[in-house]
């Protein structure tokens, strides 16, 4: 006999996701806009803002994406940096639930939409309630929430008054200082949060150029020696 599903639970999860994120959403839409502005401001068709947003879905990238594109620059040197300002999400497939995603196309798309914001939220929430479908509906509304900001962005771009506003892309920076808020708030732990300043001070002092690469391997490495001294205790 199969199991039916029961009704109201596709609708349960997406408005679970909702609550938790919608202000991440907005956030993520907000930051959206200001690189649809920046791609008209470079002379870009206001449809090609959407069109990266939803194809590559890398915010930093997209940014620094569309200032190369503007230079000329070789594909080998987009490649390259794509590469270098990504690699950080090797680091966030180690405690990424992502074994609780179901379905290979959902699981493929779980891939291609983690980002810094989606791994914030899974990372840190509740495994009692943060379930596969909740994880994919998030990064679904980041994605979407992503686009559409791009696309009104790209429209509003073609205003010559919006297209001067500058330091919207300071909302990611904000964006990501209330994630870590609320993380610490929901698992307060002082010493990982030590640990991650020390790493990212250190970081910047002597890499400043790949301070998110560096500072997250120093810290990888100090939590796996964290956890076997730990370990090592429990044992004597």
């Amino acid at each position: 006999m199969t199991r039916k599903r029961p009704r109201g639970g596709t609708s349960a999860e997406i408005a679970a996701a909702a609550r938790a994120s919608g202000m991440v959403w907005a956030g993520i839409a907000t930051l959206g806009a200001g690189f649809g502005v920046l791609v008209t401001s470079y002379g870009f068709p206001w449809w090609l803002a959407p069109l990266i947003s939803a194809v590559v879905f890398a915010g930093s990238v997209e940014f620094l994406l569309v200032t190369m594109l503007a230079s000329a620059a070789p594909v080998t040197a987009i490649a390259t940096m794509a590469l270098v300002v990504n690699a950080r999400h090797a680091f966030y497939g180690l405690s990424f639930p992502l074994e609780r995603v179901q379905g290979r196309i959902r699981r493929a798309y779980s891939v291609f939409a983690l980002s810094d914001e989606a791994y914030a939220i899974a990372a840190s929430g509740d495994p009692a309630t943060m379930t596969g479908a909740r994880i994919l509906y998030t990064q679904v509304g980041l994605h979407a929430a992503w686009v559409m900001g791009s696309l009104v962005g790209g429209l509003a771009g073609l205003w010559s008054v919006v297209a001067g506003v500058r330091g919207v892309g300071f909302v990611l920076t904000t964006l990501f200082v209330v994630l870590a808020l609320d993380a610490f708030t929901s698992r307060p732990d002082p010493t990982t949060a030590v640990l991650a300043t020390v790493a990212s001070v250190v970081a910047l002092a002597v890499a400043r150029g790949s301070m998110i690469m560096v500072a997250m391997a120093l810290l990888v490495v100090t939590l796996v020696i964290r956890h076997r001294t730990a370990e090592a205790r429990r044992a004597a």
